[in-house]
């Protein structure tokens, strides 16, 4: 039964829990608007006579119990995060509900794209993003991640597009336009999801492959020509990977963030498309995903750290798997620099630096910083350290094997992990004080420290540039996408017009194809108002919805007057091109209320 109390859930799953739903939809472009019915099937564990569900901007046409008999139903109060709660009569021996739906075309999780909007040009697209409580919006449903269930599906699109879900995929389109989905392991909500354009499909190898637009298929299939071998690295560390197939689609780029786990679909930006695969570890993270988040999952949001931080330690014994230690140890150095770089932005001692936070009454969204992704890799590190990695990965492969297909909260891990190391229990403890780890704010000092000897060598190169090289004449050989990454952020934060001037006709950053290294130029460019990058600046944030990209730029622009100026400029521009994920936190930052 789960047991959790989710705050930022109105429904009753102690009570009357989902295990299946069976989804018949349509998607009418044309009113930006998905109608269709869910038929959930309950558990009544306590004979309750209401089932409750959330909603957010649905309307609910009517809804029947299992002998098509209507049954009464009411919407509580909005909450402006929350949503309505929708509470439905059942009895005690009611098996299934069904409910009569129609979104909002303005649903926070659903995005809708003109055919300009695309690659193609030639056709409309639509994405979701379910995460993290954005599933309500398109489907009525116990919204919160400690419920899981099966699910099937009949999509009906216009023909001539493809429909793809977080389930059983097709591989072409058919004439009619219409698509029967199946996910036979269970799922929490927020990785239910729905893609729908003028997709082609390339296979990669045995379990992999990738969809994308026309245009992009071929660059996307060489991209991520090492993600079958990236699924077999990630076997022999963890274990069997449970989802049959592990396919990525990669979205036109207004989807908000580098990549979305959903289980047999991983949703890409087309940002992680480089021409040389140096960015692929966006990938291996979404992979690691299908252990630590969509096997193992954290109960509730103010517990995400058990999603994140267990998924970037994964995601970088991947890569040191492929790509030996130095390469691991230059990912865990850039992580600990941006780590640094929130510490010091929210500071030391603000609650939402602990790993385990409260949310109550606040977006869960909020909690989506980088916190619970790098001090949480940060604390397993440690406790690798501690423990040693050979003791370590058995724990992790009897963890993920304990509480498969199950929902955790950060006092359950906890118990799991004293109770198997409880002979070296206080050792452990004496290296990695686990509660001051995940209650107190801050990095505690028993971080283990990162030494990269490839950003040494980088570190060399900038200060011969400070000591007056001609950026022309340093030895930058052979460098990868992380050490000019080190380059660029380890620059002084005041250079004039000339020494950026310099820097770019020597390195041609503007002209970068790698979105890292341009979005890392471009924030010096934001910070020293140098003019000559004003022209890419405006084409990068109107071009790409990226948060994590764009959300910088807008700040930094936002330091002085005529910057800011600027940035609500673009941004009224820009706007009609993010997803809400991203439009709601610069709506915030520029105070404009929705554009």
């Amino acid at each position: 039964m789960p047991g959790h109390k989710d705050p930022h859930s109105y429904s009753n799953p102690h009570e009357v829990v989902i295990r299946d739903s069976t989804l018949e939809m349509e998607v009418n472009f044309f009113t930006r608007t998905i109608e269709g019915k869910v038929t959930h099937t309950i558990e009544n564990l306590s004979g309750a006579n209401r089932l409750v569900l959330d909603i957010r901007d649905l309307t609910i046409y009517r809804i029947t119990l299992d002998d098509g008999e209507e049954t009464a139903f009411a919407i509580g109060p909005h909450n402006k995060y929350l949503g309505n709660p929708l509470a439905i009569e059942i009895t005690g021996q009611t098996r299934s509900v069904t409910i009569f739906f129609l979104s909002n075309p303005r649903s926070s999780a659903i995005q809708w794209l003109e055919p300009t909007q695309t690659a193609g040009k030639r056709h409309p697209f639509l994405f979701t993003q379910s995460q993290a409580i954005l599933a309500r919006t398109w489907i009525p449903c116990q919204d919160t991640p400690s419920v899981r269930f099966t699910f099937s599906a009949k999509v009906k699109v216009p023909p001539g597009l493809l429909a793809l879900m977080s389930a059983d995929n097709p591989t072409e389109k058919n004439k009619n336009g219409e698509y029967e989905f199946k996910m036979n392991q269970p799922i929490p909500s927020y990785l239910l999801a729905l893609a729908v354009g003028d997709l082609e499909y390339q296979s990669l190898g045995e379990k992999t492959g990738v969809y994308a637009e026309s245009p992009m298929l071929k660059k996307a299939s060489s991209e991520f020509a090492e993600v079958q071998e990236m699924m077999r690295v990630a076997e022999s560390i963890y274990g069997k990977y449970l989802w049959g197939r592990f396919d990525v689609l990669v979205l036109p780029p207004s989807f908000p963030f580098g990549g979305m786990e959903n289980p047999r679909l991983t949703f890409a930006t087309p940002t992680i498309i480089a021409g040389d695969q140096s960015l692929v570890h966006v990938v291996a993270h979404e992979l690691a995903h299908s252990w630590s988040g969509n096997l193992v999952t954290n109960a509730t949001w103010n517990d995400f750290w058990l999603n994140e931080g267990f998924t970037v330690y994964f995601e970088r014994r991947i890569m040191e798997a492929l790509n030996g230690k130095l390469y691991a140890e230059m990912l865990a150095e850039l992580g600990y620099q941006d780590l640094k770089a929130t510490l010091k932005e929210f500071g030391n001692t603000h609650e939402d630096t602990a790993l385990k936070i409260n949310l109550k009454g606040r977006n869960p969204d909020d909690g989506m910083t980088l916190i619970p992704y790098e001090k949480g890799y940060f604390f397993l590190l440690a406790l690798e350290q501690a423990v040693g990695r050979k003791d370590w990965d058995q724990f992790l492969n009897d963890y993920f094997g304990e509480y498969a297909f199950r929902s955790l909260d950060t006092e359950e891990f906890l118990r799991y992990f004293e109770s198997y190391f409880s002979e070296d229990l206080p050792l452990i403890k004496h290296r990695v004080p686990l509660n001051q780890w995940i209650y107190d704010p801050g990095l505690p000092k028993s971080a283990p420290p990162i030494n990269s000897k490839r950003f040494r060598q980088v570190e060399k190169v900038i200060k011969q540039w400070k000591n007056g090289l001609d950026p022309q004449h340093l030895n930058i050989s052979e460098w990868s996408t992380h050490e000019w990454l080190h380059f660029i952020r380890n620059l002084p934060s005041s250079l004039t017009p000339q020494e950026m001037t310099n820097l770019d006709e020597a390195f041609h950053f503007s002209k970068s194809k790698n979105s890292e290294i341009l979005f890392a130029w471009l924030l010096h460019a934001a910070n020293n108002q140098y003019q000559p990058a004003e022209p890419i600046m405006d084409k990068f944030l109107t071009s790409v919805g990226r948060r994590k990209y764009v959300l910088p730029i807008y700040k930094a622009l936002s330091q002085t007057n005529e910057g800011f100026q600027k940035a609500k400029s673009i941004y009224r521009r820009a706007r009609p091109n993010y997803h809400s994920i991203t439009a709601s936190s610069l709506d915030r930052l520029l105070g404009l209320n929705g554009g």
